[in-house]
């Protein structure tokens, strides 16, 4: 296997511009297509989500496109605006990265096209977008189709499905016999294959697995309640894990702002995403989801194809997928990568059967859960699991440089009288020592304080007479 991309006959600066996003080594997907790509071959490539398959495509167009000529020269369709909006954004950080001068224009629906017309005047080297704009400007000539050389469609199940195969076949049509036409999925059916075959008559096929496959660094999980009682398990399962990052699963029929509003009320952070809301609404929502402005985005299925957020910690479903395929793209938004990640389904006793769909279909394992005490416990095993303090309060708890050994209201005496500046150390100074000590100190208290601290190996002497303080206060249970 590969492990450099100097192997892969790439250009010096693209590999620079790749270290700048602290990638270093090709992913299999990545190693195993890019030759082939390069060399011009058509594709049909399969890889689990989360594999690295957008640069597996991206990296050998940086080495197949000549940067020096004005002219549109590959194309690549995906299936939703938020998936056409990374593989741009992808394209653009690499280009400034690596100081190759690629241009990219996304290209989508929803959106004024006498604005994308003016845009498509500068000749953008690569065009990214949904396929019905693309060809309805494919058809006005305002995107050079005799000059593309290369078409790339990612999510190519959904692409070559029922509702956009037809789109996609006139979209070819149109483009030279001798381009290169390559296919990227997670999951590429038999019905899948043979449409892209009748576009492709000797393809190179790349599968990652013998059969598709998850990620297998996803933990798999399922928690029974009845429909009414979802909303109260999933609050439960939020707070039991401490979750960081987190996409939340509904199908169409939910009604996704009462959730959002309920989960606010209870001091969470969220957005959401769905095909009832604007194009502009959806974008917001989604960077601010990678902004970290927002700890959960709540989705329909439609954020479950291409969504690249690298941290996302767990994948809740809300409501249960409605086909095997769904479950593995839904599944496939954590463990992006090398990480690690957990998928948790919310299910109703008349659900289950779809549990064991999923382990037969993709070989995994279910492990059921109940709440217990606000904590998770696995049922096949009995393993509590205590969730793990997230990152975030780490770094926003105060520093601290020892341990606070007083009771509650110790210093409330102290308050009363002129406290030391705001930008005085908070020990280890003279200010810090009472002006007066309210209470007689014996030789045995003396005795028996400076005896604590050298244990600790700690403190001054105005600590010692706090100590003594303290005791005299409090009795000798003040720790």
């Amino acid at each position: 296997m590969i492990t450099d991309f100097t192997a892969l006959n790439l250009n010096p600066k693209v590999i620079e511009g790749l270290k700048a996003q602290n990638i270093t080594a090709p992913t299999p997907i990545q190693a195993r297509t890019l030759p082939a790509f390069i060399e011009g071959y058509d594709i049909i490539a399969e890889s689990y989500t989360g594999s690295g398959k957008t640069l597996a495509f991206v990296l050998p167009l940086f080495k197949k496109i000549d940067a020096s000529k004005n002219e549109m020269q590959a194309i690549i369709l995906a299936p939703t605006h938020e998936l056409v909006m990374q593989i741009h954004e992808q394209i653009r950080l690499l280009a400034q990265n690596s100081g190759i001068p690629v241009t990219s224009q996304p290209i989508m629906g929803e959106v004024n096209m006498e604005t994308q017309i003016k845009k498509l005047k500068n000749k953008p080297h690569i065009i990214v977008g949904s396929a019905g704009r693309v060809l309805d400007l494919m058809e006005r000539k305002k995107i050079t189709a005799h000059t593309i050389k290369t078409v790339v469609l990612d999510e190519a199940d959904n692409l070559l499905g029922q509702n956009q195969v037809g789109t996609i076949k006139r979209l070819l049509h149109m483009t030279r016999s001798e381009r290169q036409l390559c296919i990227f999925s997670a999951s590429i059916t038999k019905q899948t294959l043979d449409v892209a075959k009748t576009f492709m008559p000797a393809p190179i096929i790349i599968q990652m697995a013998p059969k598709t496959s998850l990620n297998p660094n996803i933990e798999h999980m399922y928690i029974v309640g009845e429909k009414r009682d979802k909303f109260e398990l999933l609050k439960k399962l939020l707070v039991a894990i401490k979750v960081e990052k987190a996409l939340i699963f509904v199908s169409q029929n939910t009604d996704v702002t009462t959730i959002l509003e309920k989960l606010t009320y209870h001091g969470y952070k969220i957005a959401s995403i769905s095909g009832k809301v604007s194009k502009e609404e959806r974008k917001n929502a989604l960077m601010r989801f990678k902004k970290d402005e927002v700890q959960l985005l709540i989705s329909s299925d439609l954020s479950a194809r291409g969504l690249d957020v690298p941290d996302i910690t767990h994948v809740f479903h809300f409501d249960m997928p409605l086909t095997a395929q769904d479950y593995l793209h839904r599944a496939g938004r954590t463990a992006r990568g090398i990480a690690s990640g957990t998928s948790i389904c919310i299910t109703s006793p008349k659900e289950l059967g779809a549990i064991r769909i999923y382990e037969r279909e993709y070989n995994i394992k279910f492990a059921p859960i109940t709440l217990v005490k606000g904590n998770i416990k696995r049922l096949d095993s009995g393993e509590i699991i205590k969730a793990q303090t997230p990152k975030k309060a780490k770094q926003e708890a105060p520093k601290s440089n020892s341990r606070n050994k007083y009771p509650k209201g110790f210093n409330s005496d102290k308050k009363k009288d002129k406290g030391p500046k705001k930008d005085a150390p908070e020990s280890n100074s003279k200010q810090d020592t009472p002006k007066q000590t309210k209470f007689k100190v014996s030789k045995n208290q003396l005795k028996t304080a400076t005896s604590k601290k050298a244990k600790e190996n700690t403190g001054t002497f105005a600590d010692i007479m706090a100590l003594i303080e303290a005791d005299a206060k409090f009795g000798k249970n003040y720790e």
